[in-house]
């Protein structure tokens, strides 16, 4: 049984659940009329009719497709509300709340608002159990500093370490359902699990000795994937084992900028098989079709089947590895059609296919320069949507960095995409 006490004094809430949390009132207050107007916005009629055309999407039975805008890159100054709590804890409520009407209030895009309050299981692994040694240089960019150059001493392929924190999950939970549970549903939520088996190792070696370890060492190669993916498969297996699978077919984000609502998977979910789950490759971009058939895919396949249905890929061109390996997954249910890809020829591999085009518009037109080029970027739009004929589409958009003080860019580049639908579609 979770205790949960309440004490009052000079102004100030405590609230106890198996550990110490404190809040002002004045805080209390602003994180409770923020649930008040998420749960306003959650009763809207429209909002409702989104919530069924995401589920009628994923479940691919037609409709106009979908756009969703990820704002969170953007680190233009006065962008987003500043957070009007002090404690630690209230203004991570508050940031919370505020950031799931962000779309709804500055966007306007496909987003949707439910009463509900997600908190999430912490777990993790470490792969290999190393951590990663990076050196930060301008803004985003970093240099790996590689923890081994090569595969010729075995001994560095070790078990990766895991962590569950069920306790302090729980904890969370419990000062979220104090504070707001009678206005929101508070649940437990997990996302979808992610995993990019290329990304830690490029992580941990660099991406020039991962090319040559294909090379040099084709064997090592291999027991390296197969200890990654291995390790994944138990990592899941744990989660299952200490009850931390959560349903995610509802308002869970899926990656990348995407939602899992679909009736494909059931309400209640005890397995990962159960859930949506995300993969990629973007380290293997310079890879031949036959070296990523021969040591990638394997082991990325592996890992996808534990998954009920699948969200694939970033900025790789998928394309490339479209015929020999990834149209091999038998749960893929969205893939990245990044700016980088061939759209056409994905166009015509996914017509009337149970795999959504996931289409990524390059972040250029919005991130770049003081206005948005609605001329070139209609066109950017239209070449999707004739590539795209006969697929079951989505638009996310993704990386936008800055807006160089034109805060309105997003709004309206969402506002020409559903132009250009009406005209198109």
């Amino acid at each position: 049984m979770i205790e949960i006490f309440l004490i009052i004094f000079n102004n100030i809430i405590i609230v106890i659940a198996r550990g110490n949390y404190k809040m002002f009132t004045w805080e209390r207050e602003i994180i409770r009329e923020l649930a008040k107007e998420k749960k306003e916005i959650s009763n809207l009629t429209y909002m409702q009719q989104r919530v069924k055309a995401w589920t009628n999407h994923n479940d691919l039975k037609g409709g106009k497709p979908l756009v969703l805008f990820e704002p969170w890159t953007i680190s233009e100054s006065g962008y987003f509300p500043d957070c009007k709590c002090e404690t630690p804890e209230a203004r991570s409520l508050e940031w919370a709340l505020a950031t799931s009407m962000f779309n709804f209030k500055s966007i306007g895009d496909d987003n949707v608002i439910t009463d509900e309050f997600f908190c999430n299981y912490n777990s993790s692994i470490l792969p290999l159990n190393m951590p990663v040694k990076r050196i930060s240089t301008h803004g985003l960019g970093f240099h790996i500093e590689p923890i081994f150059v090569n595969l010729e001493d075995t001994s560095i392929i070790k078990p990766s370490e895991m962590t569950f924190d069920i306790e302090n999950s729980l904890k969370w939970r419990d000062v979220a359902q104090e504070t707001i549970g009678d206005i929101l549903n508070v649940r437990m939520s997990m996302g979808s699990p992610g995993v990019c088996l290329t990304q830690d190792i490029v992580n941990r070696m660099g991406m020039e000795n991962m090319f040559l370890a294909m090379y040099d060492t084709p064997d090592e190669f291999h027991m390296l994937m197969q200890q990654l993916s291995d390790d994944y498969i138990k990592y899941f297996k744990e989660l299952e084992k200490r009850g931390m699978i959560v349903a995610n077919n509802k308002n869970d984000g899926v990656a990348q900028c995407s939602l899992g609502f679909t009736k494909n998977l059931p309400n209640v979910a005890t397995k990962m098989i159960e859930c949506w789950g995300f993969m990629d490759s973007q380290e293997t971009v310079g890879v031949s079709k036959d070296m990523f058939n021969e040591f990638i895919f394997p082991y990325y396949k592996k890992v996808a089947d534990c998954f009920g249905l699948l969200s694939y890929g970033c900025c790789e061109p998928v394309n490339e590895f479209w015929e020999k390996s990834l149209s091999k997954l038998d749960n893929l249910r969205k893939i990245s059609i990044s700016p980088w890809c061939n759209e056409e020829y994905m166009g015509e591999q996914l017509k009337n296919s149970k795999t959504i085009y996931h289409r990524k518009p390059s972040p250029n037109f919005v991130g770049v320069g003081d206005n948005l080029d609605e001329g070139a970027f209609r066109q950017h739009i239209v070449k999707t949507l004739k590539a795209a004929k006969g697929c079951t589409l989505e638009f996310s958009f993704r990386d936008v960095y800055k807006l160089n003080g034109n805060l309105n860019k997003p709004r309206r580049a969402v506002e020409i995409v559903r132009e250009e639908i009406e005209n198109i579609w």
